[in-house]
């Protein structure tokens, strides 16, 4: 199925892409989350990931999200093992929420973090929500509490924001105050209407 109406909305960690999001369900846009879907579907695979990552990564028959974590934005290969158990299944849950909303016809938001890190999605249109590296960074070690290290490693375990800014077919610039950002979201939703004949936004 090509997903006509969809406009996958993406960036880097910290870029504020969350915030964005948010914005866009405030002005009237219908929004699918890939990563509520993958907090929705992590706890269902207990017995996989502990295949996978051991007995450390479970208490008391739950996955321990923080230990999960230790370990895959410490070493990419283990980074890959999760995202081959679990992109798969964010984007069959994804699919199946999309046909529902393309039955409306009218453009909605796919929030997907890691659009160009994943593949499988027939989409036309790509929106990236842009903050340079620096910028990046500092969010993470304010809202997070991470160390600078421990905040570029987050950063390094995606597709650097520059790449994805080049491969964007709008861009959301998210670098300075609120009051910015909200002209910025104006500008996407003039965009839009001018795609979308039908677009009631």
């Amino acid at each position: 199925m090509a997903y006509e109406h969809a406009i996958v909305l993406t960036g880097s960690i910290g870029t504020g892409k969350s915030t964005v999001s948010k914005m866009l369900q405030e002005r009237g846009f219908e929004l699918i989350d890939a990563d509520t879907i993958s907090k929705e579907i992590l706890p269902l695979h207990v017995k996989e990931v502990r295949a996978l990552f051991g007995e450390g990564v479970v208490v008391n028959e739950a996955i321990d999200r923080k230990a999960l974590g230790a370990i895959i934005f410490n070493d990419k290969e283990e980074r890959e093992k999760l995202n081959a158990l679990m992109r798969p299944l964010i984007r069959e849950e994804i699919l199946k929420r999309s046909e529902v909303l393309e039955q409306k016809g009218k453009p909605y938001i796919i929030d997907i973090p890691l659009y160009y890190e994943s593949e499988g999605y027939d989409c036309k249109l790509v929106v990236v929500v842009y903050a340079p590296v620096e910028v990046q960074r500092k969010r993470l070690m304010q809202r997070e509490n991470f160390t600078k290290e421990e905040a570029q490693k987050r950063i390094d375990a995606q597709i650097s924001i520059e790449e994805k800014k080049i491969l964007a077919d709008f861009l959301i610039n998210n670098s300075f105050d609120r009051k910015f950002l909200e002209s910025e979201i104006e500008k996407f939703i003039h965009y839009v209407r001018g795609r979308y004949a039908d677009c009631k936004i």
